[in-house]
């Protein structure tokens, strides 16, 4: 299994197919996995993301979802996993569990009670030190929240992670762009060899020119080629291709985030979109995400023919 030399590029956060009594489906993951790796472009692919279904699946599912892709693209392309957790024992023990199912990289989401409480610098801190401890051979990824929630980072406290050896890369996706701007140069003045890369699955176009390294996000399960498309347009400083580029994406990213930032229905309506254009063959989800109405799915058909997906 590769290392992750660099992060510059595209990263799927993969979706993660269920059976019709949702439990994970083996092969369908599978064939996901190697489906997306095909695509030059695509340097990783990250598992227990949001996307992924993340809230639904036991600490063992995250695991065992890590241990099929990595399974599936060993010798061909690394994984990223998530490490979703509340607390540092926690997280150190889906740190332990993610490295021996062959992650080469974790995805630091902040604990979610900050979202309600609040929490200190020193709190994420200790945090980053927790994981790494647990799994010292992994590279980490930071995940940024949110400007509006309470578990946004401040740009001091990016640039201080950015100077920890074991942070390689950072998944931005603060949905105010003018945070966005300053965080991305606190983190550059901070060490300018690690990687930035927009999660902002909304509005991709525009924060691909803010001067990143790619991206990290779940539409890239959806409309691979489409992102590669585009982050291509955006390195070759062809603006009016990006824009055309973008053009085709944006139907589909009204009907999967409906105007809005990604929700647990927005990644049903992805898996929809998904099984409407052939990558998928069933787009179970596990309640209680609820899956499209009859609107967003006449939304999604429409979407997916317009870019010239459609396959069922």
């Amino acid at each position: 299994m590769p290392s992750i030399d660099n992060y510059r590029g595209i990263i799927p956060a993969i979706s993660c197919p269920f059976t019709p009594d949702h439990r994970i489906d083996e092969p369908a993951l599978r064939r996901l996995a190697t489906w997306l790796a095909g695509h030059d472009g695509v340097v990783a692919v990250m598992t227990n993301g949001h996307t992924g279904e993340v809230f639904s699946l036991t600490p063992a599912e995250r695991a065992e979802v890590t241990r099929i892709v990595a399974d599936e693209l060993k010798g061909a392309l690394p994984v990223v996993s998530s490490i979703v957790c509340e607390g540092l024992a926690e997280a150190a023990e889906h740190a332990r569990a993610a490295q021996a199912a062959g992650a080469k990289a974790l995805d630091v989401m902040p604990p979610h009670h900050w979202l309600r409480f609040g929490f200190t610098s020193g709190h994420a801190l200790a945090y980053f030190e927790a994981i790494h401890k647990a799994a010292p051979e992994l590279d980490l990824v930071c995940h940024v929240y949110p400007a509006w929630t309470r578990a946004s980072y401040s740009s001091q406290l990016l640039a201080d992670l950015a100077r920890l050896p074991y942070v390689q890369a950072f998944k931005v996706g603060q949905r105010d762009m003018n945070k966005y701007a300053r965080d991305i140069q606190a983190i550059r003045d901070a060490d300018p060899s690690k990687a930035i890369l927009t999660c902002h699955d909304e509005y991709l176009l525009a924060s691909m020119v803010q001067g990143v390294d790619g991206a990290l996000v779940g539409f890239a399960t959806f409309i691979p080629q489409l992102i590669i498309d585009l982050w291509n347009a955006v390195k070759a400083g062809d603006l009016r291709q990006a824009q055309a580029i973008q053009a085709v994406i944006t139907p589909l990213k009204d009907a999967v985030y409906g105007g809005g930032e990604p929700t647990g229905e927005a990644h049903a309506r992805m898996k929809t979109g998904m099984y409407l254009a052939g990558v998928l063959d069933s787009d179970t989800v596990r309640p209680p995400t609820e899956a499209p109405n009859e609107r967003e799915m006449q939304a999604l058909r429409d979407a997916v023919a317009q870019a010239g997906l459609l396959r069922r």
